[in-house]
């Protein structure tokens, strides 16, 4: 979603660079809500080319949450016209429309967020196995229907990761693991820096949702909206960048 859904942009004092991008080589960071239709796009892209090009290259997830900015859910209606128009024009992504009842469907996406960011802890799955979480977390949204706004089925969805340790997490969550991680980055997301979700980054580069060319008949929630193209030819360059080669 770009930065014109944001209604307010918040404030408060930004960190540094840290704050912003992780300096490490071989990691790519990537600023996004994990209910946003656009970030999860940019996310299969980059994790299609990360196979692809068979590098060791991590992404170290940063929070852009909607819902603080916007002080209220992002409304189903949105979100329905968004998933439909990507998923047709990137069948390979694989969402199918909600099937559950309407009175399941998430209301908040901060839980699946504070619980990505406590897998980040080495002894629950360190980078790898947060980034698996949140695209399992992601999956269970758009492709199996489930309301990643509990606990529960977080961690059944934790479970089904090799690379997270579930038990451990749960711990984590039950003690508030996570929360402070998302609302010390939502003040740094508030900066000039993060334009919206997703935004990609790497040590010398950055990009806002990158590749997707589309318009809406009239005014976002309002209408229908037309992808008129993926181009996904930025990723190969920017795994070169987070890997030095570029």
């Amino acid at each position: 979603m770009n930065t014109e859904d944001v209604q307010d942009p918040g404030s408060g004092a930004h960190g540094g660079t840290a704050d912003l991008v992780n300096p490490e080589p071989g990691v790519v960071t990537v600023w996004s809500d994990i209910g946003c239709p656009w970030a999860s796009q940019t996310l299969h892209t980059l994790r299609a080319a990360i196979r692809r090009n068979r590098e060791e290259v991590l992404i170290d997830h940063r929070v852009f949450p909607l819902e603080l900015f916007n002080g209220r859910p992002t409304p189903k209606l949105l979100l329905d016209v968004e998933l439909a128009a990507l998923a047709g024009a990137a069948p390979e992504l694989g969402w199918l429309p909600w099937t559950a009842p309407d009175w399941s469907y998430p209301v908040t996406t901060l839980p699946a967020m504070e619980a990505v960011q406590a897998a980040k802890a080495p002894e629950v799955g360190g980078l790898c196995g947060s980034d698996q979480l949140d695209a399992a977390l992601r999956r269970a949204w758009y492709v199996d229907s489930l309301c990643i706004s509990t606990p529960g089925v977080i961690l059944e969805t934790a479970k089904a990761c090799d690379l997270v340790d579930e038990d451990v997490l749960a711990d984590r969550i039950a003690r508030g693991a996570g929360r402070a991680e998302v609302y010390r980055q939502w003040d740094t997301a508030a900066g000039p820096e993060v334009r919206g979700s997703p935004h990609v980054f790497t040590r010398t580069e950055g990009v806002h949702n990158p590749g997707v060319s589309y318009r809406w008949t009239v005014s976002p929630g309002e209408g229908y909206l037309w992808v008129d193209g993926l181009d996904r030819s930025w990723a190969d360059p920017l795994i070169a960048s987070a890997t030095g080669k570029a």
